[in-house]
């Protein structure tokens, strides 16, 4: 392609940023480098939410002439309270008005091609809904970042300690996907809500996020529901993007691990069909799978 038509393209292609940080003030300037970068000649509006930190990144923040810039056009809001990560994602997400939409972890630092490799699958394959890069380790290594939605049997197969093994009859039907290595392109039922690539009339369509999930499964909630309209989603692994996997999370592990907890139990009672009974003795299993979780947590904490 021409530089001239490509430089045409990109100039017309309007992305929609929404980032929500809390206490990311190790990793969100590196996010930000690395997105301008990525971003560079495409028209793009900056959506920052912040949840109330206190480690400096509202500081960090309030520097609008560093963002301004490297961005296009940059709005911070900064809330007076930590509101949770999925009523801040739709903070920003109302705000949209670009033609492609990324959701960004502020832990998530990007390379240069990421998001034009992206776009360009969007582009030449209409009907694909969402599109997410490969995540990599900050060392390197690949990350696993997809899964299948989760079914009841998923909560057994981790209950007898069998969901995370390479046994053909277990990854036929387990979520997290043991028997991908994630090194090839494929259609994928959802990836991790770190980094989603998605045109506005999927938004349209399939509305914001579930408040009902304040932290976790918003993001499996909502591409279940994109997959519902017909949507495909696609893993792309042309490209890759480096993810600190939950830096932010582990300042609260105990009860983060208990919201993930409660979140899986609510997204089983979203979609239940006929009697729950079923539905209530996963939530009892799911707590039964919480407790070792939870002394586990603490003793390493403690040491």
């Amino acid at each position: 392609m021409p530089s001239e038509t490509k430089d045409a393209e990109q100039s017309s292609t309007s992305i929609s940023i929404v980032i929500v940080t809390y206490n990311n003030i190790r990793w969100i300037k590196a996010c930000l480098k690395g997105l301008a970068s990525s971003a560079a000649g495409f028209n793009s509006q900056l959506f920052i939410i912040d949840n109330s930190s206190t480690d400096g990144t509202v500081v960090f923040l309030r520097n609008k002439n560093l963002l301004q810039s490297q961005f296009n056009r940059v709005k911070v809001i900064l809330n007076s309270e930590n509101v949770g990560f999925t009523r801040a994602v739709n903070q920003g997400l109302r705000l949209c008005t670009g033609n492609r939409i990324l959701l960004l972890n502020p832990d998530v630092v990007l390379s240069e091609k990421t998001l034009s490799v992206l776009l360009q699958c969007l582009e030449k394959n209409p009907q694909i809904g969402v599109v997410a890069p490969q995540l990599r380790y900050p060392d390197g290594r690949i990350q696993p970042s997809c899964r299948r939605f989760p079914q009841k049997m998923d909560v057994i197969f981790d209950i007898i300690g069998v969901g995370s093994l390479r046994i053909p009859l277990v990854n036929k039907y387990s979520w997290k996907m043991p028997d991908f290595d994630h090194a090839s392109s494929r259609d994928v039922e959802q990836p991790q809500g770190a980094f989603l690539l998605f045109p506005r009339d999927v938004l349209l369509e399939v509305g914001l996020l579930d408040e009902d999930f304040p932290m976790f499964f918003s993001d499996v909630d909502w591409c279940r529901r994109v997959r519902q309209q017909g949507w495909r989603i696609r893993f792309c692994a042309e490209t890759f993007a480096y993810h600190a996997k939950g830096d932010s999370v582990y300042y609260k592990r105990l009860k983060m691990v208990v919201s993930s907890h409660r979140s899986f139990f609510k997204y089983f009672l979203k979609y239940a069909k006929g009697y729950k009974l079923a539905d209530y003795l996963i939530g009892l299993l799911l707590l039964l799978l919480l407790i070792p979780r939870l002394v586990a947590i603490k003793l390493m904490l403690q040491h």
